[in-house]
């Protein structure tokens, strides 16, 4: 697992697809529960879950060219 983790191809798909599809799906998740009356759970699923998603890519993507700089040196 941690071996996965520090590959660049699977971090770019972390990065630049997974985290930030599930972060926009929770954020109109959060936005119609709001609409829908249950505002104090939207609140919750739009500000904290969202962000998770949000700081999740940009964790991938800052360990993608860290992992893509080793790569250029050690060649």
């Amino acid at each position: 697992m941690k071996n996965l983790l520090s590959r660049s191809d699977v971090l770019f798909v972390l990065g630049y697809m997974l985290f930030p599809l599930l972060g926009l799906v929770t954020a109109v998740l959060g936005l119609f529960m709001i609409l829908g009356g249950n505002r104090i759970p939207g609140v919750i699923v739009l500000v904290v879950v969202t962000q998770v998603f949000v700081f999740g890519s940009w964790w991938a993507l800052k360990k993608r060219k860290a992992a893509l700089e080793a790569e250029q040196s050690a060649k």
